[in-house]
């Protein structure tokens, strides 16, 4: 398919060490691009993508030290996140804080530092990993909803203010995927896979190749005139 190369592209994918990073950081590079992933997990980092960056999301001057060594960036993938499952009127500030810094506050950051540089070029793009959780609500998840539904509203004003330079910017939306952190979560709670699934249309909860597919599909020219928009990948348990 013509337009789909992201050869001689850069991209930047936070988290992307595992789950749903890692299968992101594989299809960006089966379309040509060098990956760089940035990731408190340096060993893994180093096995997902071509260059790798240890960076602490919770630490301005850690993203900072990242922004002024990674060189020009094409395309910047958020896909970085915390979740804290905890009833909200019995919730830990400190784990608002937490979710605060690396859900929304490192995007923010990161953008801030990188997107000049594509404008200026006149290309490049965008994509904000949030939650289908953000979008419909989950019980336990309040902290972690408000954090990464404040991608909703970043990445509309980005794609209203980028465009003209080229750049476009779009929210991805999970929905259940069988992750590591999901893992963790359904060890706590035996059956909740199952129980998830059977609400979902598809009977099947996501993998991570469900999402990067369509976090790859945003980053290439031929969705160069898809932007400001937000879209659930979620087996039909949302629809909107």
């Amino acid at each position: 398919m013509d337009g789909t190369s992201l050869a001689g592209r850069t991209a930047v994918v936070t988290g992307g060490a595992g789950g749903i990073g890692r299968a992101i950081c594989a299809d960006l590079a089966a379309l040509g691009a060098r990956v760089v992933v940035a990731d408190l997990d340096l060993d893994a980092a180093k096995e997902a993508g071509d260059a790798a960056y240890r960076v602490d999301l919770t630490d301005p001057g850690d993203i900072d030290r990242f922004v002024a060594e990674v060189g020009p960036v094409d395309v910047l993938v958020h896909n970085a996140g915390v979740s804290i499952v905890e009833p909200f009127t019995e919730s830990d500030p400190a784990h608002w804080d937490l979710m605060w810094k690396v859900n929304l506050r490192a995007p923010m950051q990161l953008t801030r530092g990188l997107l000049p540089g594509m404008t200026e070029r006149g290309w490049g793009r965008l994509v904000f990993v949030s939650s289908d959780g953000a979008r419909a609500g989950s019980g336990g998840e309040g902290a972690y909803a408000a954090t990464k539904a404040g991608l909703f509203g970043l990445a509309k004003t980005l794609a209203r203010e980028a465009a003209r330079g080229g750049v476009t910017s779009n929210v991805v939306c999970p929905g259940p995927t069988d992750t590591p952190m999901v893992r963790a979560v359904a060890e706590r709670h035996p059956g909740l896979l199952d129980k998830l699934a059977k609400q979902i249309p598809l009977r099947r909860i996501g993998r991570p190749d469900d999402i990067a597919g369509l976090v790859a599909f945003l980053c290439t020219d031929r969705a160069g005139y898809i932007t400001g928009q937000t879209v659930s990948v979620s087996g039909g348990i949302t629809m909107q």
